[in-house]
């Protein structure tokens, strides 16, 4: 949802608010597990995800781990929950699941940073809830409207898999070979719910979507 418009004044920007932590407390909100992010300059709260949206997160999840459990050559983890910072564009994200290094994830944790850098991700994944489909999906050529698939293409992440439950899409379609100029992903390749998803490399994985449920 949108914050219903009001007048305030902030003791900072809302880039540095969000970063800081302090954007939560500052819009009263109690602590039930809602997401607030930037987007397109507008303050976006989020209710916290119902259980058919995480169930499909945990399931690429657990994919992730088997590989790097049973391959030594693997090198990838990944997070959830921590803030996504693209400062450039002033964008304040908390992907539902994002795809880095290990070695990246580690040295982050030792040296004490509390949300990440686009420069950091290989891969980030969304998906759509009813209330929050527009902001994950691309935008028109020549639109002006931010969204975070824009955003990701102009921050430089190479992979984003968009994971789109609304019933008349039923869809997952990984992006790839993303212009920062233009800010678009230049590659995709889609797959209806119940096929075989495939990462190609640096992953090289399946991922099985037979249980997976549109809103």
């Amino acid at each position: 949802m949108k914050i219903r418009e009001y007048e305030a004044t902030l003791s900072d920007s809302l880039h540095k608010l969000w970063v800081s932590g302090e954007l939560h407390d500052f819009l009263h909100l109690t602590d039930d597990g809602a997401r607030v992010e930037i987007i397109g300059g507008e303050i976006v709260v989020s209710p916290a995800a119902a259980l058919r949206h995480n169930f499909i997160v945990s399931r690429i999840v657990q994919t992730l781990l088997r590989a790097n459990d049973q391959r030594d050559e693997f090198r990838w983890t990944t997070d959830q929950g921590t803030g996504l910072t693209i400062a450039e564009a002033l964008e304040e994200y908390i992907p539902d699941l994002v795809v880095l290094d290990e070695e990246v994830l580690d040295t982050a944790n030792q040296t004490g940073e509390n949300i990440l850098t686009p420069d950091q991700i290989e891969l980030v994944v969304e998906v759509t809830s009813r209330r929050n489909a527009t902001n994950d999906r691309p935008r028109p050529s020549g639109s002006r409207t931010k969204s975070k698939w824009v955003s990701y293409a102009r921050a430089g992440i190479p992979y984003y898999l968009l994971i789109d439950r609304d019933p008349k899409i039923a869809r997952t379609i990984l992006y790839s070979v993303p212009d920062g100029g233009v800010g678009a992903y230049l590659h995709s390749e889609e797959w209806e719910f119940g096929k075989t998803i495939h990462l190609p490399e640096p992953f090289d994985i399946d991922i099985d979507t037979s249980n997976w449920t549109t809103w």
